[in-house]
Formats: structure tokens, C-alpha cells, sequence
């Protein structure tokens, strides 16, 4: 690599908006149905602020996805079908990241993905990052280990930036042999890929991400970069709430993180969503930064309010918008799970 790249923050300017169209019922059991609803309702409040590019997984997906789209009168100009075969819809942590290089050109950073060092059927999603360099005709690298042992393995899920530098991630998710992403790979390694390929200076490791979650501690469901000196925590304040200590520990760590330059502001977890038994990784923090506008997801909880009034006061030049979120986390994720921004090109 010579080129010096930078991972852009969320909140700057984006070309487009990255999803996956719903297919694959075995990632909402008994519960399909209506998520092809969500999304269209997620493409409508998309669509007038930033192109949406749709991969579908076949043409009868494809259908599937123009009937959604035109019931909820999203208009055509607005997003793109595209026929690209995929296992799951997360493309947050399938679809590559986007970088700016030295002349501010984007570049897509395609990681290697394993499905989260957890399930065995993700040939399709592996080839994700291809499909996206042909459409979009940005050219594409593949990061590869400092200790020459291929290619990193590593989810959007899992990186949070405040494209000034910071950079934040879990333990949980990075360093632990659970899930293991990358066998061998160290703290000091993962620092040198960070600083090499997103052009960080500073990582802050958090612990644990949240209850639920079958990432194994994404950063996106607990804390999120607002701006450049802002972090917005997801706190349980019970302590017989399972996110409690978790959070306390993460809270902590903030306090003591980027030498205590960082304001934290916290919000709250929705209620115990728990379904079949299990309960789910349901966060306010899972929201996604798009153009002029936010997304949230929201759980039927009275804590949905707290949160959306908290994150509008923290996006005053946004309009916040709360999506139904009760049937989609039952696929173990949310909003920013499965959207991937392509960003503008630096001015």
C-alpha cells in the first residue's frame, strides 16, 4: 500500500446508501414476512436525501422488492435494483468500507468476511465487495494482515470513527477467542490496520458489546461518534439488567479514553426485547447517519422517546426518524446492521 487513506465519519457526506434486499427466512424465523415492509419503509426515508443501491438476491427478489417500493411510492429516480447474490442482508458487515485516498478519491477497503466467524454459508457475501466495486466503478483493495498472514477479516459492524482520527471497537469482538476473526492477529496489530488503511491515530478499546448480540460485540449496538469530540453511549442504569455492568465498564473506559477530550452522552436501552426464549440485541445505539437525515429504531418501549429526543438534540441539522424495529432485531440486527454508506467524494 502507498497510498494514505482516511475512513470518513457518518455524518459526511454520502453518495449513497448500500442494502441488501430480505430473502433468507432461516434469519427471521417465521417472521418474513413483514420485514420486506421495513425495508421499503427504510428506502422511503432514504430515498430524497441519497441514492439507494439494492441488491437483490434473484430476479424473483428483485419483483418482490419493486412491488414494496412502489406501495410505499418511493420514486424510482431515487434508488437502483441490482440482481447480486447474497446470503444475508447485513451489508454493514459484507459490503466494503469506504475510504478516501490522498486526493480524495473513494476507495472501497473490502474486507474478508466469514460470516462473523460463526456460520458456514457465506460464499455470496464474501463476493459482495466485487459486485459493489462493478457497479459503482470505484476501484477496490483488500487490506491484508502487517504479519503477512493474508487478509484481515474484519465487519463495518465492528469499526466506529470520528474521521478525525478516534477510532473505537470492543475487545469482545477483536480480541477474544470466541468468534475469532483473525488467529494470531494482536492489539498492536489491529492498531497497525486501523492506521494504515482508515488513517487512525488513536483506538479506543471498549469491553463488551451488548446482551444478544451474535457478532460477539459489535461497537454499533453500544457507541457511536456523533461528532469529533462526542460519543453517544448506550447505559443501563439497572443493575439487574445483564447490560448493566457491561455498560458501566464501557462508560469507564470513555471517561478515561482520548486523554478525557471526549464528552459522552448516554441513552437508554429499550426494555428486554425477548423472543422464542432469547433475547435480542435491541439498541437505540444501532442508528444510522445518513444526508439531512437520522434513523432510528424504535421498540413499541417508553424509552423510544427518551431516545429519539436525546438524538434530536444531538442532530439539530437532521430530521430524526423512528423506525419499527420490533420484527427486524428478531434477525439479530437493525438499522446501521444493514445499511453500508458509500461516501461522497472529499471536496
Amino acid at each position: 500500500m502507498t497510498a494514505t487513506y482516511r475512513m470518513p465519519a457518518e455524518w459526511e457526506p454520502h453518495a449513497a446508501t448500500w442494502i441488501a434486499w430480505p430473502h433468507h427466512e432461516p434469519d427471521w424465523p417465521g417472521k418474513l414476512a413483514p420485514i420486506p415492509w421495513v425495508y421499503a419503509e427504510i428506502v422511503r426515508a432514504l430515498h430524497r436525501h441519497e441514492r439507494v443501491e439494492i441488491l437483490c438476491h434473484d430476479e424473483s427478489v428483485r419483483e418482490d422488492a419493486l412491488a414494496k417500493l412502489a406501495a410505499h411510492q418511493c420514486d424510482p429516480s431515487g434508488y437502483r435494483l441490482h440482481v447480486v447474490p447474497n446470503d444475508r442482508v447485513w451489508l454493514r458487515d459484507s459490503a466494503p468500507t469506504g475510504v478516501h485516498d490522498d486526493a480524495g478519491r473513494v476507495v472501497l477497503a473490502n474486507w474478508s468476511f466469514n460470516a462473523w466467524a460463526k456460520y458456514d454459508n457465506f460464499a455470496h457475501d464474501a463476493r459482495v465487495g466485487r459486485a459493489v466495486e462493478a457497479i459503482s466503478g470505484l476501484p477496490r483493495f483488500e487490506p491484508q494482515r502487517p504479519d503477512g498472514a493474508g487478509r484481515v477479516v474484519l465487519e463495518g459492524g465492528a469499526i466506529e470513527t470520528n474521521g478525525s482520527g478516534l477510532f473505537m471497537v470492543t475487545e469482545e469482538c477483536l480480541l477474544s477467542p470466541i468468534q475469532e476473526r483473525n488467529p494470531g492477529l494482536t492489539r498492536d496489530g489491529y492498531e497497525t490496520v486501523f492506521r494504515d488503511v482508515l488513517g487512525v491515530r488513536e483506538t479506543i478499546w471498549l469491553g463488551e458489546g451488548c446482551v444478544g448480540d451474535d457478532t460477539h460485540g459489535h461497537i454499533d449496538d453500544i457507541a457511536r461518534f456523533i461528532d469529533v469530540d462526542t460519543v453517544v453511549l448506550a447505559y443501563e442504569p439497572d443493575p439487574s439488567d445483564e447490560n448493566h455492568l457491561r455498560s458501566a465498564d464501557n462508560l469507564r473506559r470513555l471517561s478515561l479514553a482520548a486523554h478525557g477530550g471526549l464528552r459522552v452522552v448516554t441513552i437508554p436501552y429499550p426494555r428486554a426485547v425477548i423472543m422464542d426464549g432469547q433475547r435480542l440485541p435491541a439498541s437505540y445505539a444501532n442508528f444510522y447517519i445518513a444526508n439531512d437525515v437520522l434513523l432510528v429504531p424504535t421498540f413499541n418501549d417508553p424509552n423510544d422517546r427518551v431516545a429519539l429526543n436525546t438524538l434530536a438534540d444531538c442532530f439539530p441539522d437532521r430530521t430524526v426518524v423512528g423506525i419499527h424495529s420490533v420484527d427486524l432485531v428478531w434477525g439479530l440486527g437493525t438499522l446501521h446492521c444493514l445499511t453500508q454508506q458509500e461516501p461522497a467524494p472529499a471536496a
